[in-house]
């Protein structure tokens, strides 16, 4: 089984794009990020002739997410299903059972600047999203949670951590709450297949051609229970998807499990 994860930056400028990439690269499933569409607005015909049924979570404007899944799709949430009020949740998770796995796609907030109100907000979101995986599973069941968690794991995940030392995606108290799903029982499944590798991004900032240079980060993630991450056989980083008209500043990476 393929499971792919794609910040696409808007699904609507993007589509060709998607089906392009769907087209060759053949996920069984995707989790798709920040599609800034409402429901009614999702390209439901486009995605079914392709082959995938398919879940959205958007209200349109910022944000929206995506699963999208050959092997059946059931059991669908959207939000945290905690009882806070899902505005602030702000349209940035959902989760299905594909098949034998229970999938989440997520959106975490950028968070701006660590001393910014939307910092407080990310790291409460990521708490949320703590408890929403400790509530529903056990680190024995399938699960696969997926998507632009806007978090460099580890320094070896950034171009030069001299550049962005003491900003969002790296500080302290992000990757605390990250390593808490970790230490709950979720692996990186990307890191099992390249354990050490430098210099694998997946976002690179739009300005200043740092694609070209090289000047990424790795933020974009499956994160998946061991039952999942014992039976890892390949994981790219697709930067093919990132060339070209319109790319997304998101390159679309994917983990295949036996």
């Amino acid at each position: 089984m393929r499971i792919g994860t794609w910040n696409v930056n808007s699904l609507k400028v993007r589509m060709e794009r998607v089906e392009e990439w769907l087209g060759y690269a053949q996920p069984d499933v995707l989790c798709l990020q920040e599609t800034k569409l409402a429901d009614n607005a999702f390209p439901a015909m486009d995605i079914e002739r392709l082959g995938y049924e398919w879940a959205h979570h958007g209200s349109g404007g910022r944000n929206g997410v995506a699963i999208l899944s050959k092997v059946g799709i059931a059991d669908i949430v959207t939000g945290f299903d905690d009882g806070q009020d899902d505005e602030a949740a702000e349209t940035r998770a959902i989760t299905a059972t594909c098949g034998d796995l229970r999938v989440t796609s997520v959106y975490v907030p950028n968070g701006r600047s660590l001393d910014s109100e939307h910092f407080e907000l990310k790291l409460n979101w990521l708490d949320r999203l703590h408890d929403f995986v400790d509530r529903n599973s056990q680190p024995t069941d399938r699960i696969a949670v997926c998507g632009d968690f806007n978090i460099a794991p580890t320094n070896n995940d950034v171009w030069d951590i001299r550049k962005v030392n003491g900003g969002t995606h790296v500080s302290d108290a992000e990757r605390k709450r990250l390593d808490a799903l970790i230490e709950w029982g979720l692996v990186d499944s990307f890191r099992v297949q390249w354990p050490a590798e430098e210099k694998l991004y997946s976002w690179w900032d739009y300005r200043q051609g740092n694609f070209h240079k090289g000047l990424g980060m790795r933020i974009d993630l499956l994160l998946v229970t061991q039952p999942l991450a014992d039976n890892v056989t390949f994981a790219l980083m697709d930067r093919n998807a990132r060339k070209g008209t319109l790319p997304s500043d998101h390159a679309p990476v994917y983990v295949d499990f036996n």
